[in-house]
């Protein structure tokens, strides 16, 4: 019984602590995420970097920038990489103390040495889960089309690739 007495006051301490906040207007954020791969005799490897930083400029809207990188090496070739920027707005819901979801747009660049330098734009979702004051986990799903001029984004937003992602990220 003194043992159990002795955890309960340990974790009523640490409660203040662990309050879950959201951002509010003027914090900033940023996310990570990453993945690799490699083939058993690594003959042939992947890794993809997406990291972001953004501004809010109100309690539930946000604007940032994205920064994708790409890098593979194959055996008997040189290292490839390639890269996208996105400018993007985030429009944030309030369902809780811990989850966020957001719906948004993005618009951005890809280059690279395996891409087609081109435009990109699409719309954006995904969840923030608030773990502990201002560090989340986020996932989330963009739809993005490429093009060359505004004549291209018509005909091409039927064409369009999904992204997935799952990273981490903080508020300050």
């Amino acid at each position: 019984m003194h043992k159990m007495l002795k955890t309960s006051l340990i974790l009523a301490a640490f409660v203040p602590s662990m309050a879950f906040a959201q951002a509010e207007s003027g914090d900033r954020e940023i996310t990570i995420n990453g993945s690799g791969s490699s083939d058993k005799d690594f003959d042939t490897t992947g890794f993809d970097m997406n990291a972001s930083y953004g501004q809010y400029i109100n309690d539930r809207g946000q604007v940032g920038v994205r920064q994708a990188l790409s890098i593979s090496d194959r055996e008997g070739s040189s290292t490839d990489l390639d890269g996208a920027t996105v400018l993007f707005y985030d429009h944030h819901f309030d369902v809780g103390e811990r989850a966020r979801p957001f719906l948004g747009l993005n618009v951005g660049y890809n280059y690279g040495d395996r891409t087609e330098e081109t435009f990109s734009a699409g719309p954006e979702a995904g969840l923030k889960y608030y773990v502990r004051n201002k560090t989340f986990i986020q996932g989330m799903v963009q739809y993005q089309f490429l093009f060359d001029s505004a004549d291209e984004a018509e005909d091409n937003y039927d064409d369009g690739i999904l992204y997935y992602s799952v990273g981490v990220g903080y508020n300050f």
